[in-house]
């Protein structure tokens, strides 16, 4: 298929740390996809294969509409039936001069289609093998999970929500990190094998991912022999920490959380008589009278406008946020000012072929941005080009195509 046209890049991406490096990905939904995206914006070549339908991903309404866009950016899509042993031929020849090989569907799928752990290990001793798993290996790795399971089951809905109202977070954590943790692993695999020259099983899950989002609280009890309490009715480790309701009903985050920030906040509200209270001397007095100091200061606060103390607190170098809508946040000037955000082409739907803008990868290399080389592939748009590269010639191609093997 005819690649689009490229839209312009703000600069030259320049060499790139996993240049040379090829990851064939058998991916889906958000968590096996986020380890795509991260080792391709990278620099790594990531050549996703779909089944002859496309990604599923590619039609999700709601929640999922954005999905596909965001999380498969500089990948190139080559279409397929695996089943089809012509299909897995195919496969087979992408993986034999592969790197990285990562898959995040139910156990005992690949070994099915003979792509399991030991059958390609067989086939290339250096291949890195990342599976995105619900569970690491014991008595749950049998259960299907989702983002929302375990968030429920491993205590994080518990604290997120208030007392008797369990409440999943407001972004896919588990997925997206559980594809972070599984890069991860694919990068020490890849280190691994410069010393010892043979790949390694790498294995992600969500689960265990959600337990380490709430070890600090599981290390609360440990420490202090208290259940820690869900987010909205938690005791804070700070004295002044949280959302204000300000002037014109506005709200604001604001905080103070060291002794030279309470200083500075008493100083220039003019809170002397805060300043001067024993009671309030040091954080851990501060948080032990929260009971009585926060509705005095939601008070005192209150009468301001959420701009005025915003201006006042960035001036002392407090701590404050405004409660910005995920929305609000393509017009955020640091966002645009620092090239955190890229336009993309998206590839389906009824905006197909629309150009938008999505964020990139939240770290910068020797000051530099890692930006997007590929648009969002569109299903099988580089299927030629790659079975061209395996030295298939343009007639057998076409009979792949005929046959229903390729798309």
């Amino acid at each position: 298929m005819a690649e689009p046209p490229p839209l312009p890049q703000s600069m030259d991406p320049g060499p790139l740390p996993l240049a040379g490096v090829r990851v064939v990905e058998f991916t889906h939904m958000v968590m096996g996809p986020t380890c795509g995206l991260i080792l391709a914006d990278l620099g790594a070549e990531v050549i996703k294969v779909e089944p002859l339908a496309g990604d599923s991903t590619r039609r999700l309404l709601g929640s999922g509409a954005g999905f596909f866009p965001l999380f498969n950016r500089n990948k190139r899509s080559l279409a397929l039936d695996v089943k089809d042993p012509r299909g897995r031929e195919i496969v087979l020849r992408l993986l034999a001069g592969a790197d990285v090989f990562s898959e995040n569907f139910k156990a005992g799928t690949m070994d099915q289609l003979g792509l399991g752990w030991p059958a390609l290990q067989a086939l290339n001793p250096r291949l890195v093998y990342v599976s995105h798993k619900g569970f690491l290996p014991g008595p749950y790795e049998h259960r299907t999970a989702l983002d929302e399971v375990v968030q429920m089951m491993g205590g994080l809905a518990y604290m997120t929500g208030p007392e008797g109202r369990p409440l999943r977070a407001g972004a896919s954590v588990n997925d997206i990190m559980g594809g972070m943790f599984g890069a991860i692993g694919a990068l020490a695999a890849l280190q691994q094998r410069q010393h010892s020259g043979r790949g390694a099983e790498v294995r992600s899950a969500l689960f265990e991912n959600n337990v380490f989002l709430v070890a600090q609280h599981m290390m609360q009890y440990a420490v202090t022999g208290q259940p820690a309490a869900p987010m909205p009715a938690r005791i804070s480790a700070w004295g002044v920490y949280d959302v204000f309701t300000v002037q014109g009903g506005e709200q604001i985050f604001l905080a103070a959380v060291s002794d030279t920030q309470w200083a500075l906040l008493c100083a220039e509200f003019g809170y002397t008589d805060l300043q001067a209270d024993p009671r309030l001397a040091g954080n851990n007095d501060r948080v032990r009278a929260r009971g009585w100091l926060m509705p005095l200061l939601r008070e005192r606060l209150g009468a301001h406008t959420a701009a005025e103390l915003a201006a006042r607190f960035d001036r002392n170098g407090l701590p404050y946020a405004p409660i910005t809508r995920p929305q609000d946040l393509f017009d955020d000037p640091h966002l645009r000012a620092t090239g955190g955000l890229a336009d993309i082409r998206i590839p389906d739907g009824e905006h197909a072929g629309e150009v938008m803008q999505t964020t990139l990868l939240p770290v910068a290399l020797d000051g530099r941005r890692l930006g997007v080389r590929l648009q969002p592939p569109t299903r099988g748009q580089h299927s030629d080009e790659l079975l061209a590269e395996l030295g298939f010639g343009a007639q057998q191609i076409e009979a792949l195509r005929a046959g229903g093997s390729v798309a």
